[in-house]
């Protein structure tokens, strides 16, 4: 039997491709109702015939939302609503027309590389949530807990490690934290002696400086390359500069510049580490957006095992910056410092939160959001690169990143800090390489962390890039 006719509110003049308007007005009438799980949909020709649009439109749309998790097509049979609709998406933020008197909104911003945070697994969470907090140990407990987090999350977190990572550890060597900047702060705390220093990527990330500058350390740069820490600056900042006793690296995707350690760096770098005698800190801050080929594997996962090595990651960047919670793994004695460090400042963490999250680990909730949310990271990603290269063309430089949650646009012959001045009183936030420099020249370009605005926005927010240009 041929679906019925389907009428669909599209606004006159949407803001953004056509097509994501079209899947925004089948989203919502999944959302309100009107189109219930396992409803058949109308073939692409007849509703491209009904809206008046052309038969590729139509097609766009609907491969949109069966990317997203909205709609499944089966073949032979056609395009239906997917009968288990995920909890945690919601449709794409609909912009409205302006109206009297004017609503204030905040500008558009790309971000340092910060998740969605619409799309957090809440129903889920909530339940497994409740489920702690009605839990017999949680409301009989006495005591504070263990400073290196919950047991059950630790043990969870363990296995999921093991099987997504590849990293053997030992639940009695994982500390569970509010978030990796603490982490990276007790990873200095437990590596550096006051006086000493830790070589740190340049361009880098800031906030893990202010973490080791807090902890009493002293930060040094050493230079990135098309293949990330370039191990031989590294050797000669060693040889120049006695005081540094740990290497900070982001391997996975460098931060901010998104490329990937290679292996043979990677082998280069754990033997000049183990020479040397320094520790070495791991960020793998974002392993689970990889859109590419299989993901990397950490240096963690082939180090030795007597390696002085701290590895830290992050379930904020999975679930919303407002989750904060982060781990680390480390050997002996520097996870024991890193826990006496942390006890002294917090004796404990958010022990419900923690036994929830160990419940979206077994549970499998955790990897369905995961895979649900890389789909829809890597349309933006396409979306966001397409919209690049449409308007700006060969005015700007970037290779479309294989993983992460941000782009590294090279600038051409602008400057990146006119640009940015330009683009915010237009509206939209940049972050030139200059916010990531120690005191070097920093690059003409800038990081587009995509990963917070819908496809909309993202293509309203290359317009404004591009009339930003300064000429």
């Amino acid at each position: 039997m041929a679906p019925d006719p389907l009428a669909l509110e599209i606004a006159k003049n949407p803001h953004g491709p056509l097509f994501l308007a079209i899947a925004e007005a089948i989203t919502r009438d999944i959302l309100r109702g009107r189109l219930k799980p396992g409803s058949r949909l109308p073939g692409t020709r007849a509703l491209a015939r009904e809206l008046g649009v052309h038969r590729n439109t139509v097609d766009a749309a609907y491969q949109e939302l069966t990317t997203q998790g909205w709609l499944k097509a089966e073949p032979a049979r056609g395009t239906f609503v997917a009968q288990d609709l995920p909890d945690e998406m919601t449709p794409p933020v609909t912009i409205p027309a302006p109206v009297e008197p004017a609503i204030v909104r905040p500008p558009l911003a790309f971000t340092d590389g910060a998740p969605d945070p619409k799309l957090l697994p809440d129903k889920a969470l909530a339940r497994a949530f409740r489920r702690a907090l009605l839990s017999p140990a949680f409301r009989t407990g006495v005591d504070y807990g263990d400073a290196r987090g919950t047991p059950v999350l630790r043990h969870a977190l363990s296995s999921y490690l093991a099987s997504d990572r590849g990293v053997v550890a030992d639940p009695a060597r994982l500390l569970i934290t509010r978030g990796s900047q603490m982490a990276l702060f007790l990873a200095a705390k437990a590596a550096v002696k006051p006086g000493q220093a830790i070589a740190v990527e340049e361009p880098g990330y800031p906030l893990a400086w202010e973490a080791f500058r807090a902890a009493g350390a002293s930060v040094q740069g050493v230079s990135v390359d098309a293949g990330g820490l370039s191990v031989a600056a590294l050797e000669e900042a060693i040889a120049s500069d006695p005081r540094i006793a740990a290497v900070y690296v982001t391997p996975h995707h460098q931060y901010p510049t998104t490329v990937t350690m290679g292996a043979a760096r990677r082998l280069q770098l754990l033997e000049l580490v183990e020479r040397h005698g320094i520790t070495l800190i791991e960020d793998d801050y974002d392993h689970e957006y990889r859109f590419e080929g299989r993901p990397v594997l950490p240096l963690a996962a082939r180090a030795p095992a007597d390696l002085p090595l701290i590895y830290v990651g992050s379930l904020s960047k999975l679930l919303s910056p407002g989750i904060r919670l982060g781990y680390a793994m480390a050997t002996e004695p520097l996870l024991s410092g890193m826990a006496a460090a942390r006890a002294a400042i917090d004796r404990q963490g958010d022990a419900p939160l923690e036994a929830a999250l160990a419940d979206l680990i077994r549970d499998g909730d955790l990897g369905r959001h995961a895979r649900k949310a890389r789909r829809i990271y890597r349309v933006r990603r396409d979306v966001l690169a397409a919209a690049l290269t449409e308007r700006l063309g060969k005015r700007i430089a970037f290779d479309t990143p294989a993983g992460g949650l941000a782009l590294w646009l090279g600038c051409g012959e602008a400057s990146a800090d006119v640009w940015a001045e330009r683009a915010g009183k237009a509206g939209l936030a940049l972050l030139p390489a200059t916010r990531f420099t120690l005191g070097r020249a920093a690059p003409q370009a800038l990081r587009l962390g995509y990963a917070a605005l819908d496809e909309a926005q993202i293509v309203h927010a290359v317009e404004i890039l591009a009339r930003s240009l300064p000429r």
